[in-house]
């Protein structure tokens, strides 16, 4: 009787560590199915499919030749893997460092607080408003060194009025990013990655790959604002939105950064919003 009971204690035990196997193993899968949807590693995969199909025939049919030929591929595939997927590796990589307790993790510098990300809003309201394009990059757990090193120094307080002047046309700075660091505009005229994870036809500008590309290397938030359109899109996570209006700007970064409301600063951020809007109509009627 006790050995039937140890038996039974013995394949109970077996069977939950066996379901957690699957499920982790599953959860595995479905994290990288969905960093590589709508992605260039979904070509790939599929290419990779492919091949792999190929190779399953020539053996199967006796193809000897193209089994050979394609057998010298495989002595090159792990390599191969890791150059073709090294973007999607290294986000799922630090999608996986994000599940660690936030208290457990090394220190960071500190997000911007609520009064910076109004600042930044303002300026990108502002700078839509006149038509004027921007990069500007909001550090958050992974640093950004490495992208500040390719740029000038700054090392400035957030504020709209310094955020427009280093985008405003003729600054020597404004055709690169800026990088905000907690409460200090630390960086100006950075050059950004370019991202090639783009869906099937679509067709994005300059300063929308790039703002892709650096959200693909960390969990930043980065605001790009079009010139052409006077557009405000946000990338995080290496995914694009377009068409922000300056209160769901706002709200977002606030979620992303954590940062509480405060419904006095609030109103008083719609009301400064406001006549900046009622301005850029006023100059736009004069010049007409």
């Amino acid at each position: 009787m006790r050995v039937l009971k140890s038996v039974n204690y013995a394949s109970v035990g077996s069977v939950f560590v066996a379901m957690i196997d699957i499920l982790v193993v599953a959860f595995i899968l479905y994290r990288l199915i969905m960093l590589a949807k709508g992605t260039r590693a979904q070509q790939i995969a599929l290419g990779i499919a492919v091949y792999f199909g190929a190779l399953w025939l020539s053996n199967t049919f006796s193809l000897h030749l193209l089994n050979w030929l394609l057998k010298i591929g495989l002595t090159f595939g792990p390599v191969a893997i890791v150059i073709l997927f090294y973007p999607e590796l290294r986000q799922a990589l630090e999608e996986f460092g994000g599940l660690w307790p936030s208290k457990l993790r090394l220190p960071v510098s500190p997000d911007p607080s609520g009064d910076a990300v109004e600042e930044i809003v303002r300026a990108a309201a502002g700078l839509a408003a006149q038509n004027i394009g921007a990069l500007i990059v909001i550090e958050h757990t992974t640093g950004l060194d490495n992208i500040i090193a390719t740029g000038a120094k700054v090392d400035s307080s957030v504020t709209a009025p310094m955020l427009r002047t280093i985008f405003y046309p003729g600054s020597p700075m404004h055709d690169g990013a800026a990088i905000i660091r907690g409460e200090r505009i630390v960086a100006a005229g950075c050059q950004l990655p370019l991202s090639d994870n783009m869906a099937p036809g679509a067709t994005l500008g300059m300063r929308h790959r790039a703002a892709l590309g650096a959200s693909e290397q960390g969990d930043a938030a980065v605001i790009v604002v079009s010139e052409e359109l006077g557009a405000i899109s946000l990338c995080h996570k290496g995914k694009l939105t377009s068409g922000y209006k300056p209160d769901r700007l706002l709200e977002r970064l606030k979620e992303i950064f954590e940062v509480k409301d405060q419904e006095a600063n609030r109103t008083t951020f719609r009301q400064t919003l406001g006549r900046v809007a009622s301005r850029a109509s006023r100059k736009a009627r004069e010049v007409d």
